[in-house]
């Protein structure tokens, strides 16, 4: 499957787009592969890029003021990652994104998202659908962490996503439940 292909599955969850559509985007891209473990953006630099996971893994993390990582999002195959706030804003950005995987990714830079944006409907309609899933999933995790303990938030992504616990290390997913790697080990004794 070439990348034009690949690109159109993860577009096509959310938007129809027309072959003389998805060219013009795909003209707009820029094919990246990346080692495990690469940071994609550093807390302090803006995010110029929306990322397409093509083949891999991304994570969005914090760093607390303890020096503690707080995972806030992980994409896999199918899935975009990037950090809305600075992308958006094109603010430096307080998080961080690196490849968990070795990863082969599609992205796209901020200037052309936005053209894009005003030039096809559809992909004006792509962006609110990522939004509003972004605002989405921000509010279940705040409220996960919020009202549930660890035990429930472990059962929830045993539930709702279980492939991270077979592709995630038992240190990024005790950063992603915001619990300590012996919590998640007696979670997983259970």
């Amino acid at each position: 499957m070439d990348d034009l292909e690949l690109f159109r599955n993860i577009i096509n969850q959310k938007i129809n787009l027309s072959d003389s559509e998805a060219e013009i985007i795909v003209s707009t891209l820029k094919h990246k592969s990346y080692k495990s473990n690469t940071l994609l953006l550093s807390s302090g630099e803006t995010c110029k890029y929306i990322y397409f996971v093509l083949k891999g893994c991304v994570r969005t993390y914090y760093i607390s003021s303890k020096g503690d990582e707080r995972t806030r999002r992980i994409s896999f195959e199918g899935q975009l990652n990037t950090v809305f706030t600075s992308f958006v804003a094109q603010a430096p950005s307080s998080e961080l994104m690196e490849t968990l995987e070795d990863s082969d990714i599609l992205l796209m830079g901020y200037h052309d998202f936005y053209s894009l944006v005003d030039q096809i409907p559809a992909w004006e309609t792509f962006y609110r659908k990522n939004l509003e899933e972004a605002f989405i999933y921000q509010n279940i995790k705040i409220k996960s962490l919020m009202t549930l303990s660890a035990g429930q938030r472990y059962q929830m992504v045993l539930t709702e996503t279980p492939h991270y616990l077979q592709r995630l290390s038992n240190r990024v997913l005790s950063t992603y439940l915001n619990i300590s790697q012996e919590t998640l080990s007696r979670l997983k004794s259970k």
